[in-house]
């Protein structure tokens, strides 16, 4: 029997206009609401993400960070 999904955590979250855009977008493509995307997203974070690709796009985007801050 599948896992019922219910939602239980709520928390505020800042994102990046092209960062909401892009899960926006998943989202649709997905035919889920963006809370629900993001819960897939972790919850199968390890069989979805390219661990050396992931580790090159953190590099840069933490280089980047203080520069898209200001």
């Amino acid at each position: 029997m599948p896992k019922r999904l219910r939602l239980t955590r709520r928390f505020p979250v800042a994102m990046t206009e092209d960062g909401y855009r892009r899960l926006k977008k998943f989202a649709t493509e997905a035919g889920l609401d963006e809370g629900e995307a993001l819960s897939f997203l972790f919850e199968n974070f390890n069989s979805v993400m390219n661990e050396e690709n992931l580790t090159t796009r953190l590099r840069l985007f933490n280089a980047e960070l203080d520069d898209r801050k200001k």
